[in-house]
C-alpha cells in the first residue's frame, strides 16, 4: 500500500530511527549512500519525517541537501512535542527544519497517550511513503512506535525498507 506521489519523478522516503546514534561520520556515508542508489534515476526526493532527534533530523538534512525537500508528521502538536527535544540548540534545530517543511501534520488526537501519538506518526509516514530509510541497531521494539515497530508496519503494508545497520550513542 505505498503512497502515490502527485509529481512525477518524486520519491517520498519517509524516516525512521533512534535519537542517539553513534558514528555520525559513517552511518552520514550510509545513509548517502542509500540516497545515492534511490535517487539514481533523477527523482527528487521528498522526506517524510517527525524531525525527532537523531535519524530523522540526519536523513532530513541530508534530502535538504541535495535539493528535496519534506513533509512533517507530527507525533502531537508541537507545543508539546517540543518537550521531548531537552536542550535549547535541539528545539533551535527542530524550528528551523520545521520551517522549511512544505507542509505540517499531526497523526493522531491531541489528548491520546504519548506512545500511541508516536505509533500513529510511524504509521501515517509508512503511509505516505514509496520507500522507509531505518536507521536500526537490530534490536526487536521495546514498545508501541518505535522504530522496529515502524519497520514492522511498514513490510506489512508493503513498502520497501532500507536499513542502515547504526550502534546507539544510550545503551538500551
Amino acid at each position: 500500500m505505498a503512497a502515490t506521489s502527485t509529481r512525477p519523478g518524486t520519491l517520498l522516503i519517509g524516516v525512521t530511527g533512534h535519537r542517539a546514534i553513534r558514528d555520525p561520520d559513517r552511518v552520514t556515508a550510509a545513509i548517502s549512500a542509500v540516497l545515492d542508489r534511490l535517487l539514481a534515476d533523477g527523482s527528487v526526493p521528498i522526506v517524510i519525517t517527525s524531525l525527532a532527534e537523531g535519524a530523522d533530523r540526519l536523513v532530513a538534512e541530508l534530502v535538504l541537501a541535495r535539493g528535496g525537500g519534506e513533509e512533517v508528521i507530527l507525533p502531537m502538536p508541537v507545543e508539546d512535542y517540543e518537550r521531548d527535544f531537552p536542550t535549547p540548540e535541539s528545539r533551535r534545530q527542530f524550528a528551523n527544519l520545521l520551517a522549511r517543511a512544505s507542509s505540517t501534520s499531526v497523526a493522531g488526537p491531541t489528548d491520546c497517550p504519548r506512545e500511541l501519538a508516536y505509533e500513529l506518526a510511524g504509521e501515517a509516514m509508512v503511509e505516505r511513503s514509496h520507500v522507509v530509510i531505518a536507521l536500526w541497531d537490530g534490536f526487536p521494539a521495546s514498545g508501541r512506535g518505535g522504530t522496529a515497530a515502524t519497520i514492522q508496519y511498514a513490510l506489512e503494508h508493503d513498502v520497501k525498507v532500507e536499513i542502515v545497520s547504526v550502534e546507539r550513542a544510550v545503551p538500551r
